[in-house]
């Protein structure tokens, strides 16, 4: 595919003209499938490659129809003493602690299985994004109710007006005690929050002064949790309602007001472009020719959906940067282990695996979430990632009796075929090959292989 340069392929206008270029191969399918899901299994990917590319894209992007994880129900969690609460003896302080540890392994398990479950797999995928883009840890915030809440509002709104989705996060409990709100005071700012929107949620660094930091806390002042309603509410007597200058606009800005100015600087069309890019495609910065070429309807409308369908019609989508630009995170290769296993990714042994990896869902390291690539490449991972293989493989029925039913020679293939990966290496077909009399072996052996570590 070749990209004309004099012609702006991201505009809605012009997507029947890309659609006529992209390419209806199984490896393309296979790889947008990937890109926008949780591991597609081969039917899935045999299914796309008889839609098509663009009827597929235009699939993906519609959350319309029904969805067969909506039928697990979101667990129940127990009513919550703060860990920290005084009067505690230390029996009780116990006990709290294993009643957390349960129920946040309850929500893990849970939104593990409606990755592995979802007929939308884009929107379990944005919400799996905003959930390292807005990185919040349950570590600190100590309530599974609230996390659970959090994720629920990535969902529903994780594909519509970017701006609506900042508001609303910025208002929800587990990020109004992740990035404590309690202590930002009228006469004492806490700048946490308006520092980590400014750096990591809106604009990106260099794009914003520490003044413009320290007038936003301003703003922000008075924003709290109403524990018993677990709502937001604004305490008046604790908001600065006097004028502040953010980004050189001056008004006596709300908190409201400063997202709305932060999130309409072209600086954060730029940035959101760039992160979700490099999430679907491959690592850009904010100044990348791509980024420049999809910034502009997202400047104007800020709707993600639209984006979303524009990064994945776009001709460099498919190009061999993209195809070999990103290592599958933990999640991706656990869920879609298990999905091309057959197996119940919400069995808690894969949470115990994502732990083993360093991925844990709802526990990302800290506020700028998880990084991407040779970070999930250490040797301790690989390691695990094959402990965890072949534990999979050895509860894996259908998979190991079909290679058991192919005669050796073609096992090499078929196992391509079952995960959907086309052609392999020679250096990776050799080592398979070496293998391919013991099945179990062999599909172990494949879900390590560099081409099936590849995103």
């Amino acid at each position: 595919m070749r990209h004309n340069p004099d012609r702006d392929l991201t505009q809605p206008s012009h997507f029947a003209d890309l659609l006529s270029q992209v390419s209806d191969d199984r490896a393309s399918l296979a790889h947008l499938l990937r890109r926008t899901g949780f591991g597609p299994t081969a039917a899935e990917v045999d299914a796309a490659t008889s839609q098509g590319f663009s009827a597929t894209v235009e699939r993906l992007v519609d959350f319309s129809g029904p969805d067969p994880a909506d039928a697990e129900p979101m667990p129940s969690f127990a009513s919550y003493t703060p860990l920290g609460a005084r009067g505690l003896t230390a029996d009780q302080r116990q006990a709290l602690q294993l009643q957390h540890q349960a129920d946040a392994a309850r929500l893990i398990s849970w939104w593990v299985a409606r990755m592995a479950a979802t007929a939308h797999p884009l929107r379990e995928k944005l919400t799996w994004f905003w959930h390292g883009h807005f990185a919040t840890s349950i570590q600190k915030v100590q309530r599974a109710d609230f996390m659970a809440t959090q994720n629920e509002v990535f969902r529903a709104q994780g594909a519509a007006n970017f701006e609506a989705l900042t508001q609303a996060v910025a208002k929800d409990p587990a990020m109004l005690i992740w990035l404590d709100a309690a202590t930002n005071l009228k006469a004492h700012p806490n700048e946490n929050f308006a520092r980590e929107l400014m750096e990591l949620f809106t604009l990106g660094i260099g794009n914003y002064t520490e003044q413009d930091v320290k007038e936003a806390a301003r703003a922000f002042t008075g924003w709290r949790l109403n524990r018993a309603s677990a709502s937001f509410t604004l305490s008046r007597q604790q908001h600065d309602d006097g004028v502040k200058t953010v980004l050189g606009q001056t008004g006596p800005w709300t908190g409201e007001d400063v997202i709305h100015i932060l999130t309409n600087q072209p600086a954060s069309a730029r940035w959101i472009v760039a992160r979700l890019w490099s999430h679907f495609a491959f690592p850009v910065d904010p100044t990348d020719p791509i980024v420049s070429e999809l910034v502009p309807p997202f400047a104007q409308t800020h709707d993600i959906k639209q984006l979303m369908q524009a990064i994945l019609l776009h001709p460099a989508f498919l190009s061999d940067t993209a195809r070999a630009g990103l290592v599958k995170q933990p999640i991706e290769w656990v869920v879609g282990s298990a999905r091309v296993l057959g197996l119940p990714a919400g069995d808690q042994r894969f949470a115990a695996g994502l732990r083993a990896l360093g991925q844990l869902p709802f526990a990302p390291p800290n506020v700028g979430g998880w990084p991407q690539n040779a970070y999930w490449l250490t040797t301790a991972s690989s390691l695990a990632r094959l402990r965890l293989a072949a534990g999979m493989v050895n509860a894996a029925g259908a998979p190991v009796n079909l290679l058991s039913a192919t005669a050796p020679a073609a096992r090499t293939d078929a196992v391509g075929q079952l995960l959907s990966i086309s052609p392999w290496s020679a250096t990776t077909a050799s080592a398979l090959a070496e293998v391919a009399s013991n099945p179990k072996a062999l599909l172990t052996l494949a879900l390590v292989s560099p081409e099936y570590t590849l995103a």
